[in-house]
């Protein structure tokens, strides 16, 4: 089976995977979380790229947007965000102006919401000062954000860079360690979805050695619309040990209390949740 993976933004670890000859699966782009989840809970998709947070809610969480949780577990680590942080609009002189103002997110009770509410409160602004819209997944908020469609929003996995050099400005990160994408996918994972997750693995270890910066910049350019320079700067946000791959794929506890902290802040988490992750 060639597994099918639903990405929010074109994956450059695939991609680059691919051109090496270690990654054989379909990525099919969605345009949102619950539309991603839909997607695997009817198995339209194999597999997901997507937040830990995710997981979280599809497993345990029967409010989430799908209003039902499944065998939804994780099969690895993937990166630690990719730069994830709020970023306003072009020329924003202050974060007080955000106030009343409309923040862009994928949905409103999701990881990368929850992220978002904390950076907000970490330059001054609480829940009740600004009203969120629900605009989807990264690069649609990266649209709407440069399009005036929102004041600020969360970026990463290349919009981030996109933004900057359109002139957004970048108020703040997120809380650390931080776990920003995982593999997943619905019930046992099967043989084809373990070879999916060792060749994402030999693939970051080959990247992270210094032994594909050109696939991976020529991927960058290409798939994420980004200048040669800014591909570049692409290419050392994925090998960044903060922010970047994470080289064994291991869920490690840390950052997962980290995203699990943000949501019993924001939002329905359960006590312990069991993943079936690594």
């Amino acid at each position: 089976m060639r597994p099918v993976v639903g990405t929010f933004s074109p994956s450059v670890l695939l991609r680059t995977g691919r051109r090496l000859g270690l990654v054989d699966a379909r990525e099919v782009p969605v345009t949102s979380s619950p539309a991603q989840f839909a997607a695997l809970l009817d198995g339209s998709l194999d597999a997901a790229l997507t937040s830990p947070d995710n997981v979280i809610a599809y497993r345990h969480v029967p409010g989430n947007p799908l209003g039902r949780t499944a065998d939804v577990r994780i099969v690895s680590a993937v990166d630690r965000g990719l730069g994830l942080a709020l970023y306003a609009r072009p020329g924003l002189g202050s974060a007080a102006e955000l106030k009343g103002a409309a923040i862009g997110v994928d949905v409103p009770d999701s990881g990368f919401a929850f992220a978002l509410y904390a950076a907000l409160e970490s330059v001054g602004l609480r829940p009740g000062d600004y009203r969120t819209v629900a605009l989807g997944s990264t690069p649609r908020r990266l649209e709407a954000l440069l399009g005036g469609g929102c004041a600020a929003t969360m970026l990463n996995a290349g919009s981030d860079l996109r933004a900057e050099d359109a002139g957004a400005v970048r108020l703040a990160g997120v809380p650390r360690p931080y776990l920003g994408t995982v593999l997943c996918c619905l019930g046992e994972e099967d043989p084809a979805l373990r070879a999916l997750a060792n060749a994402l693995r030999e693939t970051t270890r080959t990247i992270l050695a210094g032994d594909a910066d050109d696939l991976v910049t020529e991927e960058a350019a290409t798939a994420l619309r980004l200048p040669p320079a800014t591909a570049t700067r692409y290419l050392q946000r994925l090998k960044d040990p903060d922010e970047g791959l994470v080289a064994d794929g291991k869920v490690d506890a840390e950052s997962l209390t980290t995203v699990l902290t943000l949501r019993r802040r924001y939002g329905d988490a359960p006590e312990a949740p069991d993943l079936g992750g690594r």
